[in-house]
């Protein structure tokens, strides 16, 4: 693996005090708590962290690091957005991001906008695992895709989805059980029962791959389909 883009507003952080406060409680070895809060503010290196929501709740011991935030929760990491009903941060700098509910994201820099019932991502290898009712939709080239799991790949910029797999793009439907997105390469890769509607038009083959720049269809093994003139 869809909305506007809203950046945090100055008031969404907390006072010095506050900051100051989070910061002290997570140089310490051992970390239990519940409480409300507005957001906090992070700088790892050249990646900037920031979160908010209504509650949060954590463990710092070694090797147990976990943040939970629960209730409009929402995380920013550099260009990524993300909203969850609950969203688990995991490890010594939050490197793994672990969203359950109406998951939300925006990776503004890339235009690509993504909706699911749960998603992990890691911030280290910027790789992000969409599970359950989950879409993906590229704007700059205009593709909606959905599936029961994606895999997007923000590197090389590779979407893998897999069962009841279904890609939207302008007059074209394509449907399969796994497909391969290649976004650089406008080029997506369909098997297991690939089906594309184009027009009126209906192919079937083994395996399809599609032009999404041309629209071109190209089929092998097993191939057949009907074309209406």
């Amino acid at each position: 693996m869809t909305g506007p883009v809203m950046g945090p507003a100055r008031e969404d952080f907390p006072n010095d005090r506050a900051v100051n406060r989070i910061g002290a409680m997570g140089r310490s070895t051992v970390l239990s708590c519940v409480f409300f809060c507005a957001g906090a503010f992070f700088v790892f290196g050249a990646d900037t962290f920031t979160f908010k929501a209504d509650k949060m709740s954590g463990n710092k011991a070694t090797g147990k690091e976990v943040t939970i935030l629960t209730g409009n929760a929402e995380v920013r990491s550099d260009n990524l957005l993300l909203k969850a009903d609950r969203i688990e941060l995991l490890g010594k700098d939050n490197n793994l991001i672990d969203c359950f509910g109406s998951v939300w994201g925006n990776q503004e820099e890339k235009e690509i906008f993504f909706k699911s019932d749960r998603m992990i991502y890691d911030r280290d290898r910027k790789i992000a695992h969409l599970e359950g009712n989950s879409t993906l939709e590229d704007k700059k080239n205009e593709v909606v895709a959905r599936g029961r799991y994606i895999e997007y790949d923000e590197n090389s910029e590779i979407t893998v989805f897999q069962i009841s797999v279904r890609l939207f793009k302008n007059n074209m439907v394509c449907r399969s059980e796994y497909a391969v997105y290649r976004r650089d390469e406008k080029l997506l890769d369909l098997s297991g029962y690939p089906v594309v509607y184009k027009n009126n038009d209906e192919f079937r083959a083994d395996r399809i791959r599609v032009d999404l720049d041309t629209d071109d269809v190209i089929m092998e093994g097993s191939v057949a389909g009907s074309i209406k003139e």
